[in-house]
């Protein structure tokens, strides 16, 4: 018996424009994310709110293995804190984002107030990972990841797994694109963190 799966196709994120008719609060922006879980939802800089399905499963099993590596380094390194693609930031930009994996400097999350770290702290992390699924529209994550540059972040790794190939961003630098690569370097930032790509790919 021959079974025909789907083909995977590119989704577009729903984008829902609220202002000037409704203006949610930070806490409400908060509070709403809180009341509908299932879905992954974002905050642009002019107030749109991007809502995305979850995350197919095969492609939630390679952020799991990337985050894994990024947490026994993170936690040996001693000198930042790692999230995971649930972690929301607010931007300096006023957009609210969640990046599959990030870190931050320890010094820079301790400063933070507590009440302000249990909701979308005020924070750009420093380094940044967005993992491409086979139906995540390219364009859309460039923006993104370009966004995180320009809000202060130090070093970005889009990881295309469609095309096997990893864009890596850094601040006033010509975006560098590395074909099938094997491993990728956290460079000074992140010293000696060595992303191993074969479980990832």
């Amino acid at each position: 018996m021959t079974i025909n799966l789907p083909i995977a196709t590119e989704i577009i994120p729903m984008v829902l424009q609220l202002q000037p008719a409704i203006a949610l609060t930070e806490d409400q922006f908060y509070e709403f994310c809180q009341l509908n879980c299932d879905f992954r939802i974002e905050r642009n800089a002019t107030g749109e709110l991007v809502i995305m399905p979850p995350t197919d499963a095969e492609t939630g099993q390679r952020n799991f293995e990337i985050i894994g590596q990024l947490g026994i380094w993170t936690k040996q390194d001693g000198t930042g804190i790692g999230f995971g693609s649930s972690g929301g930031f607010t931007l300096p930009n006023g957009a609210v984002r969640s990046p599959d994996a990030a870190w931050i400097k320890r010094t820079r999350w301790e400063a933070i107030p507590v009440e302000l770290r249990r909701k979308f702290a005020p924070i750009c992390p420093e380094f940044v990972i967005e993992l491409r699924s086979q139906s995540d529209r390219l364009q859309i994550l460039q923006d993104k990841m370009q966004e995180y540059i320009d809000n202060g972040t130090q070093l970005g790794w889009l990881i295309d797994r469609k095309q096997r190939q990893v864009f890596i961003y850094r601040p006033n630098t010509t975006i560098e694109v590395l074909d099938n690569p094997k491993t990728l370097s956290g460079e000074t930032l992140l010293p000696s963190f060595v992303l191993d790509l074969s479980q990832v790919w």
